[in-house]
């Protein structure tokens, strides 16, 4: 080889990125600071984040699904450390309270059912002996746990019935922000205060060029990361980048938030009750519970939506209900020339299944897999927006699942029960509907496991369970049993929840 041929880092350096802005603090800001200035080697590319005080952030993502203690751990951050600044709390999965239908509840667990003991999933076994075993979220570990307020980490001997489960957190998310700031801040990362009011496009191919400030400051990029929330700055108001509208799949495009009192030992897990026109989330932290309640205007109005938050809470109002006004969906491209949008910048999904922090988990994951260099090659924004389009839809199907399958009887209700769904989505159901089976849709962020959990828990019960397992010499009543009194008698052994929380040094008082 021709010496001259032969390109050494150093002869490329010129086309790396350099400068990196990212508009918009809160936590999808903080996340991507944190996420970047630990994944890039210092010195070799600037980050700038560019926030106002004076503008607000939603700040309702307080609740996670476990991939957030990877991110974590891939930020360097202290699991202990974490839970004491933000007065985090174990979240072990979600209670659904009257979805399906009034008086019945049921529990999305992290973690499988049970432990598979033959060819045939374990569920297909509980199919057959239903009628003589108890619901199948008693065959969930976490729910073992979390019925009765006991937290412990998982243990790593697969042989245990207590390695069967998962969990993820609950926290304050301005708090968390303000954790990374101060983490982003210690490896080099640049704040710069101030209120954006324009974006300068470059005249030959429309990329952005430079942010100009209120006060006249202009801050220069090579890579913009668009954290402006609704709004979109840069991504939409900039770009035009255009957005697909859900709302015909998922009406609900209000919601009140309101934090209040603790009221005794914070529960395990998220709670979500349906509502008459739309549902009410709470999530229990260490210093106080968040709640709010999401719903779709053409049923309730605004202020009758407040009151009823108010009425239905567990300790007293700390401040008064905020309103959010959002319309589901996402943007067309979340990757557009220079510009890249997480958090509600990308689009919104309602906080059904807590999805909201690890979508901007997901993108900065799959910025960092498909960095670019300044010549911006097409194919790769193009591989990133397939992807990311590809998540947001399957999480979207997720949760149409939860109103598509429910016999509740308010109008809101009797909409979604009737209307149609995607067909990716219609498929599963009526797959799942015939032996029990669940379709497996590659990369999907949520397993079999939450499918089934879901499925059940709405009232999707199969005609028939898979013919294999009359096939089978497996006492499988048997086993089910003997499993059910194993997690039963391992939840007993744990913790309760602030116990743990101050064994591990992670309590915040």
């Amino acid at each position: 080889m021709d010496a001259g041929q032969f390109q050494s880092p150093v002869a490329q350096a010129p086309r790396a990125i350099r400068r990196v802005v990212i508009v918009g603090g809160g936590s999808a800001g903080w996340m991507t600071a944190a996420s970047l200035s630990n994944a890039l080697s210092a010195g070799t590319c600037s980050i700038t984040l560019v926030e106002s005080d004076e503008i607000g952030i939603v700040g309702v993502g307080e609740a996670t699904i476990p991939p957030i203690k990877v991110l974590n751990q891939t930020m360097g951050i202290d699991e202990v450390e974490f839970l004491r600044r933000t007065h985090g709390t174990i979240k072990l999965g979600i209670e659904f309270v009257d979805w399906a239908e009034e008086g019945r509840r049921y529990f999305h667990q992290f973690g499988p059912h049970g432990v598979q003991f033959d060819y045939a999933p374990l569920h297909q076994y509980w199919l057959k002996h239903r009628s003589v075993l108890p619901t199948i979220d008693e065959f969930s570990m976490a729910w073992a746990a979390a019925s009765r307020g006991r937290v412990d980490r998982p243990t790593q001997d697969p042989r245990l019935i207590t390695s069967h489960y998962d969990y993820a957190y609950h926290f304050d998310a301005g708090l968390y922000a303000r954790y990374l700031r101060e983490v982003s801040e210690l490896r080099g990362v640049r704040r710069l205060e101030g209120r954006i009011v324009d974006a300068t496009l470059r005249n030959h191919d429309g990329f952005v060029e430079q942010l100009v400030l209120q006060d006249g400051r202009r801050v220069e990029g090579d890579l913009f990361i668009d954290c402006s929330g609704f709004r979109g700055l840069l991504i939409e108001e900039a770009l035009k980048t255009g957005y697909d509208d859900w709302s015909h799949w998922l009406p609900c495009n209000r919601a009140m938030a309101v934090p209040c009192e603790s009221a005794g030992e914070p529960l395990p897990y998220t709670r979500s009750t349906a509502r008459e026109a739309g549902w009410q989330w709470r999530i229990p932290l260490q210093h106080r519970i968040g709640n709010g309640y999401v719903y779709c205007s053409d049923f309730i109005s605004d202020d009758e939506a407040a009151h009823r938050l108010l009425q239905r809470l567990d300790g007293k109002a700390l401040t008064h209900p905020r309103p959010l006004r959002f319309v589901t969906g996402r943007r067309r491209q979340l990757w557009n020339r220079n510009v890249v949008a997480l958090g509600l910048a990308s689009g919104f999904l309602e906080p059904l299944e807590s999805t909201s922090l690890h979508l901007v988990q997901s993108g900065i994951s799959k910025l960092l897999s498909f960095w670019p260099d300044l010549d911006f090659d097409p194919a790769v924004s193009q591989e990133y927006n397939r992807l990311a389009a590809l998540e947001f839809e399957r999480v979207r199907d997720f949760i149409v699942l939860h109103y598509r399958l429910n016999r509740r009887t308010e109008a809101l209700w009797r909409h979604t029960a009737t209307m149609p769904v995607p067909d990716s989505l219609q498929y599963k159901i009526d797959q799942f509907a015939r032996y029990g089976r669940i379709v497996v849709d590659g990369a999907d962020l949520f397993g079999p496991a939450s499918w089934l959990a879901v499925q059940l828990g709405q009232l999707n019960q199969p005609c028939q369970y898979d013919p294999l397992v009359d096939q089978r010499r497996i006492d499988g009543l048997r086993l089910l049993r003997q499993q059910h009194q194993a997690m039963a008698q391992a939840a007993e052994r744990m913790p309760g929840h602030l116990a743990f929380l101050k064994r591990i040094g992670a309590s915040a008082t």
